[in-house]
């Protein structure tokens, strides 16, 4: 390789790193902003100064230990907690039961089924969120979070594509071998494809905990009965930057968005930790 080529191609490993960090920069300034904002000892919207002037823990205090008519963040996140750990087994569950369907087992339709599925999920949830909320009123499920984890995870099942692209990928050899021993479709699938599939699972626990977590819109919807206690945490900050609220809780409204994202920065160490066993497991096992 002449002196030449090498020097190009140094250029543009340079180049590319210089654009990542670049863009690295851009996207963790507002966070850092957010945080940074979340220890001042004002009130309001601080515009003159990227650090605070005065640092504090009050925020959080407030947040935390003193509730008042506005800001009820305990109850909000145990409401968003519980919603989103239902949403997260029922979705999971759904979503490896109809994966393992399409995956391993033929039946007439299955090919039809697929697509239509396919062409259904690909619609916008919002075109659908007006006749879901008259169906729940009907039922009495408005202003319910029984309601909310029912409609979460009611289609979490037609997100089974990634999910089914890994069965897809484990030998038919392990399912025949377990047929001939005798096993059921039962068996099959709790004992043979759930272990291998360890890596995936991890992903579709995070993907189905993180769609309640910080929902906002269908939140929005659902719950408006204006009792503060039934609020879930994306709701209840954005009441904080109402116009009248803004400057004497926008301090507590950042501290409330770290605090937030707390949970699922521990979800994803626990679950990395799992998800490399899970890929060398699979590995061995296939």
């Amino acid at each position: 390789m002449s002196e030449s080529v090498k020097f190009r191609k140094k250029c543009s490993v340079a180049f590319q790193h210089v654009v990542l960090a670049f863009l690295s920069v851009v996207w963790l300034i507002p966070i850092l902003w957010l945080v940074v904002t979340s220890f001042s000892a004002d009130t309001g919207v601080n515009k003159k100064h990227f650090f605070p002037q005065s640092w504090s823990i009050n925020n959080f205090v407030k947040l935390l230990t003193k509730p008042d008519s506005v800001v009820q963040y305990a109850t909000w996140f145990k409401n968003t907690l519980i919603i989103a750990i239902f949403t997260c087994i029922i979705s999971t569950i759904f979503v490896l039961m109809v994966s393992y369907a399409f995956s391993c087992c033929r039946f007439k339709g299955r090919e039809s089924l697929m697509s239509f599925s396919l062409i259904l999920n690909m619609f916008p949830g919002v075109l659908s969120m007006i006749a879901i909320y008259f169906v729940l009123k009907s039922l009495g499920l408005t202003n319910s979070h029984l309601g909310m984890i029912i409609v979460y995870s009611a289609g979490s099942g037609l997100g089974y594509l990634i999910v089914k692209g890994f069965m897809d990928t484990i030998p038919v050899s392990l399912r025949e071998a377990a047929k001939i021993e005798g096993a059921s479709e039962l068996a099959i699938f709790m004992k043979v494809i759930i272990p291998v599939c360890k890596p995936i699972i991890v992903y579709q626990v995070i993907c189905s905990f993180l769609v309640p977590w910080g929902d906002f819109v269908f939140a929005k919807l659902m719950l408006n009965s204006g009792v503060s206690k039934d609020l879930t945490v994306a709701l209840g900050l954005y009441n904080m930057l109402d116009r009248s609220l803004v400057n004497q809780y926008f301090t507590v409204f950042c501290a409330g968005g770290f605090i937030v994202s707390i949970p699922i920065s521990i979800l994803f160490v626990i679950m990395q930790k799992y998800y490399v066993a899970g890929v060398t497991s699979g590995a061995v096992k296939g």
